[in-house]
C-alpha cells in the first residue's frame, strides 16, 4: 500500500496505545485509514485489491467473533438464572442425595436410595451405629437397574426400637456371583440456595450436610 503521512495515522489509531480497542472501533479505524488512502493514492501505482479485501475480511473476522463472543455470554447469563430459579422451587423440599447417613428421631427414620448400573441378584443393607457396630441388616434379594428407595423400620436386631440419632447404612449387591458398585443416597432437606459458584447454585442441606449442586439430586421426595 501507498504511505500515509503519520500524522494521518496517528490521528486515526491515537486512541488504540491503550491496546483495549473493540471489534467495532478496529473496523471505523480500518474503514477511515481506507478512505484517506485512496484519497492520497498515486494513480501510477494503485493499491492493491487483494491486500484491501484480506485486510477488510480479518476487521470482519475479528467484529463476527466478538458478537459472538457477547451472544454466548448473554446466554450463559439466561441459563444461569433459569438454574437459579429452578434451585429456588426446591426449597423446603425433601431431596435423595449422595450420602450414607440415615436418621432416627420418635420412631421415624429417613429414607435410603440406592442405585445399581444392572440388575442384582441379592442387596443386603448394613445399618452401623456411630462406634461402627451394625445393629441391623436388610435382606432385599433381587433388584433391577436403576434407583431406589427404600425405609428402615427403626428396629435393631434384637426387635428394640434404635435410640434416636444418625446412622449410616452401607449396601452390598451381587450380580452372578460378583460383588457390584452400588450409588448410595441419604434424605436432606433444602433449606437455601445460594448463587455465583462457577458450576452453578449450590442447594443448603443445613449444617449436616454439604451444599450440593442440582445435578446431585437424584429424588425428589
Amino acid at each position: 500500500m501507498n504511505q500515509l503521512d503519520p500524522s494521518v495515522i496517528n490521528s486515526i489509531n491515537g486512541g488504540n496505545a491503550r491496546g483495549q480497542s473493540t471489534a467495532g472501533e478496529m473496523r471505523e479505524n480500518f474503514m477511515t485509514l481506507l478512505v484517506a488512502q485512496l484519497r492520497n493514492q498515486d494513480p501510477l501505482n494503485p493499491m492493491d485489491n487483494a491486500e484491501m479485501t484480506s485486510q477488510l475480511a480479518q476487521i470482519n473476522t475479528v467484529s463476527g467473533i466478538e458478537q459472538l463472543n457477547e451472544t454466548m455470554t448473554g446466554i450463559n447469563d439466561q441459563i444461569d438464572a433459569s438454574r437459579f430459579m429452578q434451585a429456588t422451587a426446591l426449597i423446603g423440599k425433601a431431596v435423595l442425595v449422595p450420602g450414607e447417613r440415615v436418621l432416627v428421631g420418635e420412631g421415624e427414620t429417613t429414607p435410603m436410595g440406592m442405585e445399581f448400573g444392572r440388575n442384582v441378584d441379592s442387596v443386603k443393607v448394613s445399618i452401623v451405629d456411630g462406634s461402627g457396630q451394625v445393629v441391623r441388616e436388610l435382606d432385599l434379594g433381587r433388584m433391577n437397574a436403576g434407583m431406589h428407595s427404600i425405609a428402615w423400620d427403626g428396629k435393631l436386631a434384637d426387635g428394640t426400637q434404635a435410640p434416636n440419632g444418625a446412622y449410616r447404612f452401607r449396601v452390598d449387591a451381587v450380580a452372578e456371583g460378583r460383588s457390584v458398585s452400588v450409588k448410595s443416597f441419604n434424605y436432606a432437606q433444602v433449606l437455601a440456595v445460594s448463587q455465583g459458584h462457577p458450576d452453578g447454585p449450590r442447594l443448603d442441606l443445613g449444617g449436616i450436610f454439604e451444599p450440593v449442586r442440582l445435578e446431585d439430586i437424584r429424588q425428589v421426595i
